[in-house]
């Protein structure tokens, strides 16, 4: 399966994971995938709030002077991540889940939450490439039952942005 994104934009990588539960490794691991992300050139997207994955991915993409998207829940910006170069409010709570799948052109669950579950369910749904990182064995197992050629497993982010980059075309 190969993703190709419209009108020559540049590919919308959607990064999701825990938030304010998020483990310091996963944490780690999504700051490193954001700035994968950036040196590739692509723009990455989260949940935009200001705690877990979605602050370390817009971190790490602005470390390398990435581009950066975040669909927040609320009806604000108060919980927004300072690494946001465009803040999208929506005051739809977790509905908004369905808006990270659906604007991003590939998925990356960065780590496993109740919300991040949803998301990948809500990609296999909508036909959308889905990379999972830092996730468990079981979790894995259950997600690739729904749909094995649109999951794909990644040990490291180096391994995802390789898986990303077999979706895109580029290798």
């Amino acid at each position: 399966m190969e993703i190709n994104p419209k009108n020559n934009q540049k590919p919308i990588l959607g990064v999701m994971g825990p938030g304010d539960d998020c483990p310091p490794e996963v944490g780690n691991t999504a700051f490193e995938i954001g700035q994968l992300i950036a040196e590739n050139g692509w723009v990455t997207l989260s949940g935009g709030r200001n705690s877990g994955v979605m602050d370390a991915v817009c971190e790490g993409a602005k470390s390398r002077n990435g581009v950066t998207i975040g669909i927040l829940p609320g009806n604000d910006t108060n919980e927004a991540s300072e690494y946001l170069d465009y803040p999208i409010v929506t005051g739809m709570g977790s509905a908004r889940n369905n808006i990270n799948v659906l604007t991003a052109d590939i998925i990356v669950a960065c780590g496993i939450g109740a919300g991040t579950a949803s998301e990948i369910s809500l990609a296999v749904k909508a036909g959308k490439p889905v990379v999972l990182l830092n996730a468990g064995k079981t979790a894995i197992q259950f997600f690739k039952s729904l749909d094995q050629r649109l999951l794909k497993q990644a040990d490291s982010p180096t391994e995802a942005i390789e898986l990303i980059k077999k979706y895109l075309g580029e290798s």
